[in-house]
């Protein structure tokens, strides 16, 4: 791992990108690392592109900005994609980790390109909230799986710590799809 590691999350509210962001933190704190974890909204509502951001490092962080040359992008809501900014600091080595039906060849943008279909798994096991898929806690194994970056036992371990409150059988349909996608993933690199 480099020094300091940063992701970028796009979503679109209401999916989970800013406590993906958080959790995905906390689980590398359990592997002794520093990180922070914070969200830019736009219009705040359900629907509306929302980005979010983790940084992980072995020391202190002291940088309090943006993530503008992310080693790893994940998009929650493949329609992002159109949306030029989500593609901004990405090149050949960003691990670009994104939730589509389509297979990692099929996605004509730079970077080590890795896809899951988050929205399905979500469906099929019923992580919804008023109707909508959420993906965040999906996605995070699938971020595991890319970037190599925090091992899928401490990503599960923090999800049950980030959902406590919730029903065990909820939180646990959440950790048990963090595995699958973290399994099905498509690595395209």
């Amino acid at each position: 791992m480099p020094s300091l590691f940063e992701i970028r999350f796009h979503g679109r509210g209401g999916q989970g990108a800013v406590t993906g962001a958080k959790i995905l933190g906390d689980a590398t704190r359990m592997e002794n690392k520093h990180f922070q974890a914070f969200a830019h909204y736009g219009a705040e509502r359900r629907g509306a592109p929302v980005m979010a951001f983790t940084r992980i490092a072995d020391e202190a962080i002291r940088i309090h900005s943006y993530i503008y040359e992310p080693e790893t992008i994940v998009i929650l809501d493949e329609t992002l994609l159109e949306i030029p900014s989500v593609q901004e600091g990405m090149n050949e080595d960003t691990f670009v980790v994104i939730n589509t039906t389509q297979s990692p060849k099929d996605i004509k943008i730079k970077g080590k390109i890795s896809t899951v279909d988050a929205t399905k798994i979500a469906l099929e096991v019923g992580i919804l909230v008023a109707g909508i898929a959420v993906v965040n806690t999906i996605m995070l194994g699938a971020v595991a799986r890319a970037t190599n970056i925090v091992a899928i036992e401490s990503v599960k371990d923090a999800i049950r710590k980030g959902l406590a409150g919730l029903p065990e059988k909820v939180i646990e349909t959440n950790v048990e799809s963090a595995q699958r996608a973290y399994d099905e993933l498509q690595m395209g690199y």
